[in-house]
């Protein structure tokens, strides 16, 4: 529909005589491509798209605020990221994404080009909305920063980014219109908006507003700034269908629609960020001072090849590379930038906060990352520890507790655990201390004594009975561990009599365990087990689940923090070795009306799709098999990830999945994440070699290694013969090179005398 009377009296003013101007110039040069030595041209951003892995193809920067990429707009768990690659629609190109979750939010401020009027007398569903346009993934490309579609009618879009900062390129077919929508009312799945605002400055062909929503993320609010890089010759805007002929509105659904004259095919949108204030989002286009995109895509790329490089690989596989960097590359997506060009960003109690000397993150999605994104980063991303830290004691200071799935500023209490904990002393233990210290500990005392989410009755009974608080088994033995983890912290700060307070709640695993069956199980709060009991069983009805997003083939594991004492219950190694191979080799059904989607890429019982199965392929080096470590290992690495859209088997949870297949490429991985030791599997790469500050890296060389030749014969440490089957976090950031000697079969005596053992942590 077309502007009304006021509308037009205002662009003829304003806008006309800069038709007839010059406008800031538009840089087309040549597409820059990656060298051959680049590591980003073994990127490919479509793996996981397909199935569950609810990850998005778009372009952003390592950890940036900025996600921008398409979303097909279809309502689902599949589309969580916005994005499924069975999909041939796109209905627009949103700034912010979510990397592999099991709830969909975000993708706020949708933009999208069109070479027509749009009838905004409409409000049809996304999918079938006049601007949704086709398109085939022949057209389709991405590498790290950058994305680009030809779409069905003719229009090209690629993408960009810098850190607050989203770049559209759209060109256009010969002699066509130019149109674009900014669409702050789209919404899919969890999320809806409740405000939105829109000022239109002709003169500086910007666009300025906000996006209010709610969902998975109660109270989110993005600002932004929206630059044109040609003159705007109309617009309509309207509230849902509703027109509104003003420069500036309020509303719950704003649709802005925009036309451009003919003097170029190509329009340029730089679109700036905040979650404070217009302000910060104006603040944030000097991140991209000019409009040169291919420039932007090439900084992007650098960007990206700088966090690649801190971890090189040697291999004749080509499959096994492209899944290695693009597995790195997908544990650099979160958490994300908060605070914006201004150092302000919203607090998790809806204040507008300011990060003075630091950077405000968020997105943490502990439940999932505490197991080894977290302790990744603090190899890998040691500038930016304390800075995460910081963010989860900021959130300390707004929210009253630690995160435990934070959300842009929201806490959704998303997963069971307090593991903001592990993450923090992990952090303090190896040596990243510039934060308040005190403050640190005060916050994980008031997690650990918090009176919500069964923390209670865990305290009163010693474990959560099943007739108090739904999930209880996992609720228990999560607690137990991050336990383990304050008493920890408490002991290295001198703190003895919370020492041993913790340390004991750190054992609450054990009311659980059944010596008949060999599982961790329910108990109600006389002290009765659940019955009937099955331990394939599953229900995702969290309010009667027992375990969460599993069943107790999968949960019954998990007590990382004192493996000895859990081979212990089993009557030692022996038996826990069978109950251990029996999980690979049962049958992977698994019952119940309501099982959870989440229980995934199985082997047997495993779940490799799902987080709490991780470590339990490296429990075999606590009983003295490390041959069936290393052989069930590289079976989940072989059969559990590939170079295709269908290459993650479950949810990659904001770097978790991929975290894994870092770890474990390389040879080994954190059973215990904040005990600063890694358990061995088996290396996949001939060398490895990750980068230090000190100037000497450490290297894992494992020459001849292959599906076939998994098993290790021997290994030396610096020249030296090595038995352990563990490494520590020292080894690794003081440097020195870690050699295996690989072949067919397994090899009985390394690493099986008690001394090879990782150390399991006992009172």
């Amino acid at each position: 529909m077309a502007a009304g009377k006021s509308l037009f009296s205002f662009f003829s003013i304003v806008l006309i005589p800069f038709l007839f101007t010059a406008c800031d110039p538009v840089q087309q040069s040549e597409p820059v491509s990656a060298s051959n030595d680049s590591l980003t041209r073994y990127v490919d951003p479509f793996i996981g798209t397909a199935e569950h892995g609810h990850v998005y193809p778009g372009a952003t920067v390592p950890f940036g605020m900025v996600q921008l990429s398409p979303d097909n707009g279809t309502q689902g768990w599949d589309w969580c990221s916005g994005y499924n690659w069975i999909d041939s629609t796109i209905v627009g190109f949103s700034h912010t994404h979510l990397s592999g979750t099991g709830i969909g939010d975000l993708l706020d401020i949708s933009m999208m080009p069109a070479n027509a009027r749009l009838d905004f007398s409409k409000q049809d569903p996304p999918k079938n909305s006049e601007y949704t346009t086709t398109f085939s993934h022949t057209n389709e490309s991405a590498q790290p920063g950058y994305y680009s579609v030809l779409l069905d009618n003719g229009i090209r879009a690629e993408l960009t980014a810098s850190t607050r900062v989203g770049m559209h390129r759209y060109t256009f077919p010969d002699a066509a219109q130019k149109h674009l929508l900014l669409d702050l009312g789209f919404a899919i799945n969890w999320d809806k908006p409740t405000r939105t605002s829109m000022t239109v400055d002709g003169e500086n062909r910007m666009v300025t507003g906000y996006r209010y929503s709610t969902g998975w993320a109660k109270d989110q609010r993005v600002y932004f700034a929206a630059k044109f890089s040609e003159p705007i010759s109309g617009f309509t805007l309207a509230d849902s269908t509703e027109i509104i002929e003003e420069t500036r509105a309020e509303g719950e659904k704003l649709r802005f629609q925009l036309q451009f004259g003919n003097a170029t095919r190509t329009v340029l949108v730089k679109v700036g960020l905040s979650t404070a204030d217009d302000a910060g989002a104006i603040a944030a286009l000097d991140e991209i001072p000019d409009w040169d995109f291919d420039a932007q895509k090439e900084n992007a790329r650098m960007l990206w090849e700088e966090e690649l490089s801190k971890i090189r690989i040697s291999t004749t596989d080509e499959n096994l590379r492209k899944v290695f960097y693009t597995s790195l590359y997908r544990t650099c997506l979160a958490p994300v930038v908060m605070s914006d060009a201004n150092g302000k960003y919203k607090g998790a109690d809806g204040k507008v906060h300011t990060s003075e000397g630091w950077t405000r993150y968020d997105i943490f999605s502990l439940w999932d990352t505490f197991r080894a994104a977290n302790p990744l980063y603090t190899i890998i991303q040691e500038d930016r520890i304390n800075d995460f830290i910081q963010s989860m004691l900021a959130h300390y200071d707004e929210y009253g507790l630690l995160p435990v799935w934070s959300l842009l500023g929201n806490e959704t209490n998303t997963m069971t655990g307090y593991h903001a904990i592990p993450v923090l002393v992990d952090a303090y233990m190896k040596g990243f201390r510039d934060y308040d210290v005190e403050k640190a500990y005060q916050a994980v005392i008031a997690s650990a004594m918090q009176d919500i989410r069964g923390t209670d009755d865990y305290r009163e009974y010693g474990y959560i009975p099943f007739d108090k608080e739904g999930e209880s088994v996992t609720r228990t033995l999560e607690y137990a561990y991050d336990d383990w983890c304050i008493a920890q912290f408490a002991k290295a700060l001198g703190k003895e009599e919370d020492y041993r307070k913790f340390m004991e709640r750190s054992e609450s695993y054990r009311p659980l365990f059944d010596p008949k069956t060999g599982f961790m199980r329910a108990k109600y709060s006389n002290g009765k087990w659940k019955t009937p009991f099955d331990p394939q069983y599953s229900s995702h009805d969290f309010s009667v689940a027992e375990y969460t997003e599993g069943n107790a083939w999968q949960h019954s594991w998990f007590v990382p923090q004192d493996p000895a004492s859990l081979i212990a219950l089993h009557g030692g190694d022996e038996p826990f070795v069978t109950k251990l191979d029996s999980l690979f080799t049962i049958d992977s059904e698994i019952r119940g009306d309501f099982a959870s989607a989440d229980i995934s890429g199985l082997i047997g019982q495993y779940a490799h799709g799902n987080e709490p199965s991780h470590h339990i392929a490296y429990l075999y080096n606590y009983a003295g098999v490390p041959s069936k470590t290393q052989d069930i290992v590289r079976k989940i690495i072989d059969t559990q990830y590939n170079d295709t859209p269908s290459g993650l088997c479950g949810n990659e949870d904001c770097g978790q999945m991929s975290a894994w297949y870092v770890f474990s490429a390389m040879g080994f991985y954190p059973v215990n994440p904040a005990q600063g030791v890694y358990v061995i599997g088996t290396p996949v790469f001939n060398r490895v070699e990750i980068e230090n500050k000190t100037g000497k890296d450490f290297i894992v060389i494992a020459e001849g290694t292959s599906s076939e030749n998994r098993f290790i014969q021997s290994a030396s440490w610096n020249g030296a013969p090595y038995s352990k089957t563990y490494i520590t976090h020292d080894m690794i950031t003081t440097g020195g090179t870690l050699e295996f000697e690989m072949g067919k079969t397994p090899n009985n005596t390394w690493g099986t005398s008690k001394e090879a053992f990782p150390p399991s942590n006992t009172m």
